[in-house]
């Protein structure tokens, strides 16, 4: 009896985390959040059109990924009812997620100028370019069953669109207020990347080890 009230609460926070996460993006690339406390609109800076359809779009990414990597687990566990089920649900994810893409882009167009205009210049175009590329390949390749291949080619496409919009709205973090003057000082980013060097080389590979067991065949215990 408890199992479908937790399943329920865990899928509501599946759909609201990427929501919220997009709309905020979506509201600073529109440029409607300025530096310092409360200083923006308290409402228009955060529930715009930008901010809204980028929301939709974290969604209907985040879905698309879960369905495209749940397809070789679901055949792994030779479950091929299974692995056709999340097959169709990728494909129409993948659809959905790149009409809300151009969708997004006809938004920007209108509402985030500054952004759309960088996103067809050097150097954020090449990577726009890659995650339409991607993309496409990705619903070919799930459309063939190549369920190993299209995880590399759907992460691609996202990795690509996230770093197109990084390279479009740099040199800002937020609108006057560009990456230089918002970052710590030399002495702090250098100790800060030392840690992040040494967690890497302690963390992930025992991070690797445990997804390898994870995901290893367990049909040969099963037999």
């Amino acid at each position: 009896m408890a199992a479908a009230p937790v399943g329920g609460a865990f899928a509501f926070s599946s759909v609201l985390t990427p929501f919220f996460l997009g709309t905020v993006g979506g509201s600073l690339a529109a440029e409607r959040v300025p530096p310092g406390i409360a200083a923006g609109d308290p409402i228009a800076s955060w529930i715009n059109p930008t901010s809204i359809t980028s929301g939709f779009l974290a969604v209907a990414t985040t879905a698309y990924l879960a369905a495209v990597y749940l397809t070789l687990d679901a055949r792994r566990e030779r479950d091929p009812a299974l692995a056709e089920a999340f097959r169709r649900k990728a494909l129409a994810s993948g659809v959905v997620t790149g009409a809300l893409a151009v969708v997004e882009l006809a938004v920007l167009a209108a509402d985030a100028t500054r952004l759309f205009r960088q996103l067809l210049t050097l150097p954020a175009l090449p990577f726009a370019v890659l995650s339409v590329v991607a993309g496409l390949a990705s619903l070919v390749l799930m459309w063939r069953r190549s369920f190993l291949t299209v995880r590399v080619s759907a992460a691609l496409a996202v990795t690509a669109l996230l770093w197109s919009w990084g390279l479009g709205q740099y040199p800002f973090v937020l609108p006057g207020l560009t990456l230089a003057d918002a970052s710590a000082t030399e002495s702090v980013l250098a100790a800060n990347a030392i840690a992040v060097l040494v967690a890497g080389i302690l963390v992930i590979p025992s991070l690797w080890w445990l997804y390898a067991i994870f995901q290893r065949d367990q049909s040969a215990k099963r037999d």
